[in-house]
């Protein structure tokens, strides 16, 4: 097959945090694709607030840089396991991987599930060993631990030999050896290694168009763009394609505009041919996994297949007294548009009704993903009612069966007893366990995902902030019975009113609070965490009762424990099933799902005479 020997498509790959985005920018530097003096920010491909605050990627990006005469496209994909979704639809529009791996940390849970998909995909693969500058760095042994994953993988002969290039991203080194100083000053050795594995994009010759659509953007000027990766054929702006619709239809739309990438800008091109990946605008309607295809003899190519989503939470419009001081957007509708509109662009969320007309269950990958969400929302303008994370199940021959995370943990070795003992509670599996000898111990746990549902800030307070924590979903397993995670109750406010120095001083002896003086509270509000296991309900607005006998030294001693404030992540992690998280632009509030006192003591009697 003919093949285009001036483009190559390429994908950057990695577990969270080991320098994908870092090494973009260094190779858009090095290809000349900025002036001299210009001003770019530091990772530059980050280009969301959330992304930059959170210091990871969210969304699939590309980029374009020319090294000798070659254009090579580069998708740098989410390092993180809930933005699954976005690698899988990357791999569908490049012919190799660059896999990118910590010299220190080496390959931890999210590397398997993105070189099990490209395995899957049978693309070849460059690996880039970085942060080889490191002081514990330990390449040698972490090459060893990819064949190892390889192996595990069952990658066969092909795809297990590949070129290995050491890296210093931050610095724009790389070299054939281990030695950091020992790299060239640029990154020569990794572009000659990808132009020499990644193969060129083939094509049929005479074949009618065929483009599929990976990923979607926008634009204020025209509108919805669909982001294709030219399989055979010419696409034209101006021309008309055949719409291959998800749902087996065919339509005619016409290509009013035609961008291709260079560098991160995006140029209006007359026509693209084989392999390149373009941006089409004109087609309103399009989403992910369609194909645009030749007018005359329309050939849809396969629809894009994504894992199913583990994690589910209930979505609704803010129901508390408070609702409509903050935000601008409340109603049923507004709320239902906005999540329609994030399901055309993120093919790894479902949004499935309720009893309630309200209120929806969002299903997707984790936590994170949910709560990057509902954090997007916020910031728009909405008022939410958000409940507790639930696990998506599914029936396997008659049984209940949960999805089973994967996790990897790092922790000081003074720490595996605690540790141990945290993860038994919530029913998780040793798979092994390795002692580097420097004070620090790998643990492989297999967990049900419910369990992990609040564990990431229980974890970072018994290892003293030292621990690292990484999970992806492995499988189902059957259901593993109940988990009690969370041994406090909640104090909970039994009437409206700010609160008072004097009634959080006596209330700050029964657990820590979430709020201050001052704080506007109604009854159902969640005002602090309860040292017991069991709910107060407490005054919280309680005044203190003037006399007339003055006294000089009365109000000196009120020592206030300053309030816990809680992000919206823990919030979402400490709530227990009966209880929920009010969402506005300025605040994150917890309340009971039932806020009345008297309703929810009825309720808990009638529980309580029925398992009687």
């Amino acid at each position: 097959m003919p093949a285009r020997e001036d483009i190559r498509n390429v994908a950057i790959v990695a577990h969270v945090d080991h320098g994908k985005t870092t090494l973009v920018d260094a190779m858009l530097w090095q290809s000349g694709s900025f002036r001299e003096h210009q001003e770019v920010a530091e990772r530059v491909m980050d280009s969301m607030d959330l992304e930059r605050e959170k210091g990871i990627t969210i969304l699939a990006k590309n980029t374009a840089v020319r090294h000798g005469g070659v254009k090579i496209n580069i998708v740098d994909t989410p390092g993180h396991a809930d933005f699954g979704g976005e690698v899988e639809r990357a791999l569908r529009m490049v012919d190799g991987v660059l896999l990118l791996v910590d010299a220190s940390e080496g390959p931890l849970p999210q590397t398997r599930f993105v070189l099990r998909k490209a395995l899957e995909a049978r693309l070849p693969v460059v690996l880039v060993v970085n942060k080889v500058d490191r002081p514990d760095a330990r390449s040698g042994e972490v090459v060893d631990e990819v064949y190892e994953l390889f192996l595990d993988l069952d990658a066969d002969e092909t795809q297990i030999e590949f070129p290995i290039v050491y890296c210093n991203a931050r610095a724009g080194k790389a070299g054939l050896t281990p030695d950091a100083h020992a790299l060239e000053a640029t990154l020569e050795p990794l572009f000659a290694a990808l132009l020499a594995t990644i193969p060129p994009p083939t094509f049929e010759e005479g074949h009618p168009l065929q483009a599929l659509v990976a990923n979607l953007d926008a634009s204020p000027y025209v509108g919805r763009l669909a982001i294709c990766r030219v399989a055979n054929g010419t696409v034209r702006r101006g021309r008309q394609v055949a719409w291959c619709r998800a749902d087996g239809s065919v339509e005619r739309a016409k290509v009013t505009e035609l961008y291709v990438t260079e560098a991160l800008d995006r140029v209006e091109a007359e026509e693209a041919g084989p392999g390149e990946i373009v941006a089409v605008a004109g087609i309103p309607e399009v989403t992910i996994g369609e194909t645009l295809a030749d007018p005359d003899e329309p050939r849809p190519l396969p629809v894009v297949a994504v894992d199913e989503p583990s994690l589910a939470m209930t979505i609704g419009i803010n129901s508390s007294p408070l609702a409509g001081q903050e935000g601008a957007k409340l109603t049923a509708p507004m709320v239902k548009q906005r999540l329609d509109q994030e399901l055309v662009g993120n093919v790894s969320l479902r949004v499935v009704p309720t009893e309630r007309p309200d209120a929806w269950e969002v299903q997707g990958r984790g936590e994170l993903q949910l709560a990057v969400l509902v954090e997007l929302m916020r910031r728009e303008g909405f008022e939410l009612t958000v409940g507790k994370p639930q696990v998506v199940t599914r029936e396997v021959a008659g049984n209940v069966h949960e999805p089973v995370e994967r996790v990897a943990i790092d922790a000081p070795d003074e720490y595996v007893g605690v540790l141990t003992q945290l993860l038994a509670l919530r029913k998780g599996r040793l798979q092994q366990m390795v002692n580097h000898g420097t004070g620090w111990v790998r643990l492989e746990y297999l967990v049900p995902a419910r369990g992990l549902v609040g564990f990431r800030t229980e974890f970072l307070t018994e290892t003293r902030g030292t621990g690292i924590l990484h999970h992806v979903f492995d499988g189902y397993e059957p259901w593993h019975g109940e988990l009690r995670t969370r041994p406090s109750g909640s104090l909970v406010a039994d009437r409206r009113g700010p609160t008072t120095t004097f009634a959080l001083l006596n209330l700050q002896e029964r657990g820590s609070l979430f709020v201050g003086p001052g704080v506007e509270v109604y009854e159902g509000m969640i005002v602090g965490e309860n040292a017991r296991a069991e709910d107060l309900d407490v005054n919280a607005t309680k005044e203190k009762k003037l006399t007339n006998i003055r006294s000089s030294t009365a109000d000196e001693l009120v020592r206030l424990i300053p309030p816990r404030p809680l992000s919206l992540e823990q919030a979402l992690e400490l709530i227990r099933d009966d209880e929920c998280v009010e969402v506005t632009p300025a605040s994150i509030r917890l309340r009971k799902v039932e806020l009345s006192a008297s309703k929810r003591q009825q309720a808990a009697s009638r529980k309580a005479r029925g398992l009687g």
